[in-house]
């Protein structure tokens, strides 16, 4: 690769895909795959309950904020929006990022950056230049597979080598339940921290682990847990915040930093929850009590299926080990995949009922899915086993795209469904599910020696003697003619929260539960009607004259 001629003076657009992403559109939109996460792959047959919101595209965040050139960021904007932008400033680079299923939209504005910015060279990046051939699919100047910090800095003649600097990243936005959009309060949200990339783990099915090197690679932003502790505490003092998503798809598999930051925040007092992603082999390598020390709150676990192979969950009873963590007050979602090789029409409902039985606050189902760029991909093709499907439909919340031996592509998408629903019927809403954990572990850690570890209890419990009282009022309410059994466990757990917490924590279930439960059968009506979200176009500008 050769550096950009004007290197650091270069001016760089830095784009994700141009919306709408919850509709049908030509360029391969689909109204069934949306912007929102958790409503996306995780609460989606949950109503008005479901959890909704959205994430920022944190890998041109990133990218900003490591280099020196002048340069934008511009996140979900429309194409008018886009074509606007090349109009208005003389970029010298235009760098788009976008996903597997996006290929048509990343196609269309490389044509757009071709003819409104002819000066400039187009870079394409993340996921979707893992696809086979990408680079005859579309025309632009450079493909980056991969780490893109690094890259970039070399293109503009930086060094690459250079400490990463991490951007000031707020998780989540626009936050909506029962119809009501959460306030955007200063230091109310998580922030973003993204200590690595990749999993050393190597999944056959797993896009980043083959996206950042497969199996037995990653990239370490930050090696120790001192250079974790000091981002993290920079994001408080800036963002006033105490809460972290650890974007890294196996945080815990690195005991050594884990135990290095938790030293750092006892040794500073710090009582902070984290958000992370971990294996079952993982999360074993810990006792509950450093768990727990640590502030680990709410932990994204692969529970995949009782019978699958992956070395993480060798001799790991997942369903104690669920049922153990949230005694301890750690929230979980747990992920299941549906369509393995040896799932059958005999067996895979059992399997589903075995996901369930977990009663994680959260349950993801994915489908078996060779994604591009995967082993399991490759795999599928050199058997003969892919179908010829559009790349928009290629996610895991649709239908097959391999010939499964005993399951058919329109079954697939059956099963998938209802385990979502059946999920839903037993364990009943997520946020139903989070209150309860909150509430065993505040019991279990109330008195706890060590005052961290209260005060990151009594800031959880404090949401349910107000706002989550009232949400648990209108569930309660709203299932009673849908949901018998799940209606009366919410009952059960107000009444325990009134008798733990006092009678302020009654009175405002009774005082908020009747508007969320109009609010939520409006909500209920809106989306019946077909209502979408979408998230709002935003412009970023650094080093800019």
């Amino acid at each position: 690769m050769t550096s950009h001629p004007k290197k650091a003076n270069a001016r760089i657009l830095l784009s994700s895909v141009f919306g709408p992403y919850a509709q049908d559109d030509p360029y391969g939109s689909r109204s069934i795959n949306p912007m929102e996460l958790y409503h996306n792959q995780v609460t989606r047959a949950q109503g008005p309950f479901s959890l909704r919101m959205f994430h920022r595209s944190w890998g041109i965040m990133m990218i900003q904020e490591n280099i020196a050139a002048p340069s934008t960021v511009l996140d979900f904007p429309t194409r008018d929006a886009f074509i606007r932008e090349l109009c208005n400033h003389p970029y010298d680079v235009v760098g788009i990022s976008g996903i597997i299923v996006n290929v048509g939209k990343v196609r269309e504005m490389c044509r757009l950056a071709r003819e409104h910015a002819p000066q400039a060279q187009v870079v394409v990046g993340g996921h979707v230049t893992a696809i086979p051939g990408i680079e005859h699919m579309m025309d632009a100047d450079h493909f980056v597979r991969g780490e893109g910090i690094s890259w970039m800095r070399s293109y503009l003649g930086e060094d690459p080598a250079q400490p990463v600097c991490h951007p000031m990243i707020v998780s989540g936005f626009g936050t909506r339940a029962l119809g009501f959009r959460s306030p955007a309060r200063h230091g109310a949200t998580a922030a973003t921290v993204i200590p690595s990339v990749g999993c050393p783990l190597g999944c056959n099915f797993c896009t980043t682990s083959a996206f950042f090197g497969g199996k037995g690679k990653f990239s370490n932003f930050y090696e120790s847990g001192r250079a974790v502790f000091d981002v993290m505490e920079e994001m408080e003092r800036k963002l006033g915040v105490r809460s972290f998503f650890m974007m890294d798809e196996n945080f815990l598999l690195f005991r050594k930093r884990a135990l290095e930051l938790l030293e750092c925040m006892k040794a500073a007092n710090k009582s902070w929850e984290l958000y992370v992603f971990s294996s079952a082999n993982a999360i074993r390598k810990y006792t509950m009590q450093e768990l727990v020390d640590l502030g680990v709150s709410w932990v994204w676990i692969g529970l995949e299926s009782p019978r699958s192979q992956y070395a993480k969950l060798n001799g790991i009873d997942t369903l104690e080990l669920a049922r153990e963590m949230r005694t301890h007050g750690i929230k979980l979602l747990g992920s299941t995949i549906i369509g393995l090789e040896h799932h059958t029409p005999q067996n895979i409902h059992d399997e589903i009922e075995h996901a369930v039985a977990h009663g994680t606050d959260f349950h993801q189902f994915m489908l078996y899915t060779p994604v591009p760029g995967t082993p399991l991909h490759k795999e599928m093709n050199d058997r003969g086993l892919l179908l010829d499907t559009d790349l928009a439909d290629i996610h895991g919340q649709y239908k097959f795209n391999f010939l499964h031996a005993a399951i058919g592509r329109d079954d697939s998408k059956r099963l998938l469904d209802w385990a979502f629903e059946r999920d839903y019927e037993v364990n009943g809403p997520s946020l139903f599910r989070i209150c309860d954990t909150i509430l065993q572990g505040w019991r279990r850690y109330r008195f706890s020696p060590d005052a961290r570890v209260r005060a990151r209890f009594e800031r959880e419990v404090a949401s349910l003697k107000h706002i989550y009282g009232g949400i648990l009022w209108a569930m309660e309410r709203h299932l009673r003619q849908t949901n018998e059994s799940v209606s009366a466990q919410i009952a059960r757990l107000r009444r325990d929260i009134a008798l733990d917490l006092g009678w302020a924590a009654g009175m405002a279930s009774r005082l908020l539960g009747p508007l969320f439960l109009w609010s939520a059968r409006r909500e209920e009506a809106r989306l019946a009607r077909g209502v979408t979200y979408e998230p709002p176009t935003i412009v970023e500008r650094r080093n800019w004259a």
